[in-house]
């Protein structure tokens, strides 16, 4: 192993160890760093497009200790900037592995950085909040500078006010499911577990981040999904343009960032969260009922409260009051800010796929 460092923007320093893939003349590793306190489900993490832009800290110790499956596998590639770990485990354990999390890395020309103290980095952004960094190696062939490393961490921009959806989007329409029903699916960085779901439903066209509105309704479809994806909604305008000629004439579901194009089209606003919700355990109460669901979240933006005022707040989430659902019934809209396609153990949003599904028979 050779020693690196961890630079944050405000020059707070970690040392650790480079691992994962490093060029033989490596050049620095930047980008925001946001920790995710989930306990398993690290491919899936470190696959989700949502992460672009960003360096993932795990607050849980030991990561890659059950190995990869390709089946877990969010997209065909990984969209983070890199990979900040306690324990890099070099020994998988389970009978799906199919492979180790450092020949993913490898694969996947990801960098890392393992011993890490990831509960003193997880302290400090919660209390300064995400920000931009650097890390690179410090000794060995090709060795960066602390300077460097300050220097880059200095000029990385974040994601606020960045379209990172144009970097993960589709370049072309796909088709995934078979059925009856036809649903068109915006790819903002859509995961495939979302498509899996989807799919039971209908046949699933998933199309450009930029489709125009009209292009999707001439498809004719019975509904219209606004998928998941990284960075600032605000930098999205374009497709906020879209959503809103959709609102009020096809049924239209959105998960995370497609909540927030949704609940913008309507008239709401959005702001950055200090350090974001990322992780398996987000408790939210759906207000209809006052049950508890227990959430997987990856969001750094959320919606202002009280800045819809025609639309219906559906779930709040109990950790910080953060709006979780809005809805708007007479324009057969709905959308949730966490992920009810994922399941950090409990299966309790699922739900919302069968709401999708009655609202389009309506």
């Amino acid at each position: 192993m050779r020693e690196a460092l961890l630079v944050l923007q405000d020059g707070t320093i970690f040392e650790g160890e480079a691992a994962g893939y490093w060029d033989e003349d490596p050049v620095v590793a930047t980008g925001e760093v946001v920790f995710n306190t989930t306990l398993t489900g690290y491919q899936e993490v470190l696959t989700d497009p949502s992460y672009a832009g960003q360096i993932i800290a795990f607050t849980y110790p030991h990561i890659g200790n059950y190995g990869i499956t390709g089946r877990d596998s969010e997209s065909a590639r990984t969209f983070c900037r890199g990979l900040i770990v306690r324990d890099l485990a070099p020994r998988p354990s389970s009978w799906r592995s199919e492979r180790t999390i450092h020949e993913f890395l490898l694969e996947q020309r990801l960098p890392a950085l393992t011993g890490i103290d990831t509960r003193r980095l997880t302290r400090h952004i919660r209390d300064a909040g995400s920000m931009p960094a650097a890390f690179g190696p410090v000794s060995g062939p090709g060795a960066l500078g602390e300077t460097a490393l300050k220097e880059a961490a200095g000029s990385e921009p974040g994601t606020e006010g960045r379209d990172l959806v144009s970097e993960v989007t589709t370049a072309q329409p796909y088709t995934v499911g078979d059925g009856a029903r036809r649903i068109v699916a915006y790819d903002f960085g859509i995961k495939r577990t979302i498509l899996r779901h989807l799919g039971t439903l209908g046949a699933v066209e998933v199309v450009p981040a930029a489709t125009p509105a009209d292009e999707v309704l001439a498809r004719r479809p019975d509904g219209v999904f606004l998928s998941n994806g990284p960075g600032d909604p605000a930098a999205v305008g374009y497709a906020v343009e879209q959503v809103g000629q959709l609102l009020g004439r096809v049924p239209v579901f959105g998960i995370c960032l497609g909540h927030q194009l949704m609940a913008t089209a309507l008239g709401g606003r959005t702001f950055k969260l200090p350090f974001g919700h990322h992780g398996g355990n987000h408790p939210v109460r759906r207000i209809s009922t006052g049950a508890v669901e227990i959430t997987s979240q990856n969001h750094n933006y959320a919606l202002v409260d009280g800045s819809l005022a025609d639309a219906e707040v559906t779930h709040v989430n109990l950790n910080d009051g953060v709006i979780e659902g809005v809805s708007r019934r007479d324009l057969r809209a709905f959308s949730v800010q966490y992920h009810p396609e994922a399941g950090p153990g409990p299966h309790d949003a699922s739900y919302l796929f069968s709401e999708f599904e009655r609202i389009m028979g309506a």
